[in-house]
């Protein structure tokens, strides 16, 4: 059996389809290989698992068809407050405040639950047609003269003039085509989970800072918060043998009373810290998105908008290419998509590693330095400004998908 297309992806998380999505959307015939067989219904029951979306990508999703269907269980960020302290100690009278009145756009951002976004993103593809080939790996690519051609473990070939890995952190297309990495372990894991509480959050978003690393309490619908927690590898992997009621016994003092009481809701997640960066973000008929690409620290929770800009990109490049009637595929064309985000990727990167390295440690001195930089920004209209909309995707050359 064999497959041909304009576009081929590998990879079926959130980037992926979101491609192929947007890959449809500017004219383009697309294959998207899953190695999961996804479930396209939307889970009864909360599992705790959500992602921070910027306006910018919105943006996208609502241009692609897809923001109505989760929309209704979306919820607003409309501030956001960063503060520095210890646990049980309360926060540091320092802090950052960002509302989201002083841009006009409208929110900054908005969480979304996974069992909302994932099911409409497959339902997307479903509806525009697109082919989805799940429960399939890829064993090996091959460069040819005018496009690329892979080979499933089932036999199968798929070609396309373009092949685009959005596999992740350890991506075999960035594997196959001999492009290395860079990158280091923080010693740190990311321990995440939602919580209900008794008061309402008010739309607003909080970065806690501690030696062990942030805490960040994210808005859901309701009287619902998300947590992502990093903490030193050593305490986070304990934390997780701990039962439901003992790890909210350690969670908290960190997490402060302003909410109330706090409940679990859902599942508990783990997952180790690094940053890793591709060498480059494409070969010869082949470019990378997302953690294919770069792999960041959660600390501003902007790994997945990263991702999309990517995405909104290189949909963008391709486009340009198609309608000058260019080869989609060819180093011109892939240059431009690499020209335009492998600055902003490593940028984030490196500020993502020092704002972690800053702030995750007890150093008086250290401490004393970002406390009075915090009451700074938050001083200076035009700098606290930038960093809200830097929070919502607005900063830098932006894509048609997110304009």
């Amino acid at each position: 059996m064999k497959t041909e297309s304009d576009i081929l992806i590998v990879g079926g998380g959130l980037n992926g389809p979101v491609l192929a999505l947007a890959a449809a959307h500017v004219g383009l015939d697309v294959t998207i290989v899953d190695a999961m067989v996804p479930d396209t219904q939307r889970a009864p029951d909360f599992d705790g698992r959500a992602y921070a979306l910027s306006l910018t990508s919105v943006r996208m999703l609502r241009r692609l068809g897809v923001w109505d269907d989760v929309a209704d269980d979306a919820q607003p960020m409309l501030d956001i407050k960063v503060t520095d302290g210890r646990a049980g100690e309360g926060a540091s009278p320092w802090m950052m405040h960002f509302d989201h009145a002083e841009i006009e756009e409208g929110p900054m951002g908005w969480l979304v639950q996974d069992r909302h976004l994932r099911p409409a993103l497959l339902g997307a593809l479903d509806r525009d047609g697109i082919t989805h080939v799940t429960g399939r790996t890829v064993v090996s690519q091959q460069i040819e003269q005018a496009g690329v051609s892979v080979a499933l473990d089932d036999g199968t070939t798929c070609s396309a003039r373009v092949l685009v890995g959005c596999d992740g952190r350890s991506s075999g297309t960035a594997r196959r085509a001999g492009i290395g990495r860079t990158g280091w372990d923080y010693d740190q894991r990311a321990l995440v989970c939602a919580v209900e509480h008794d008061l309402p959050h008010n739309g607003i978003a909080h970065q806690f800072f501690m030696p062990g690393g942030p805490l960040a309490i994210l808005p859901l619908t309701g009287n619902r918060s998300s947590i992502v927690w990093s903490e030193k590898a050593s305490r986070a992997t304990a934390a997780m043998e701990l039962d439901d009621d003992a790890f909210l016994d350690v969670l908290r003092p960190a997490f402060g009373s302003f909410l109330g009481d706090i409940r679990l809701a859902g599942q508990r997640f783990t997952y180790p810290l690094g940053l890793t960066l591709a060498h480059s973000l494409i070969a010869p008929r082949i470019a990378l998105v997302g953690d294919a690409a770069h792999g960041i620290h959660p600390i501003a929770g902007q790994g997945l908008n990263a991702g999309l800009r990517d995405v909104a990109a290189l949909a963008h490049v391709l486009q340009d290419a198609r309608q000058r009637g260019q080869d989609i595929g060819s180093p011109t064309t892939l240059d431009a998509y690499q020209q335009w985000r492998r600055f902003d990727t490593v940028k984030l990167a490196l500020a993502t590693d020092a704002f972690n390295r800053l702030f995750s440690n007890d150093n008086a001195l250290l401490r004393g330095v970002r406390d009075l930089g915090m009451g700074i920004v938050n001083a200076v209209p035009g700098l606290r400004r930038g960093f809200i909309r830097e929070a919502a995707g607005l900063n830098g050359a932006l894509p048609r998908l997110m304009r």
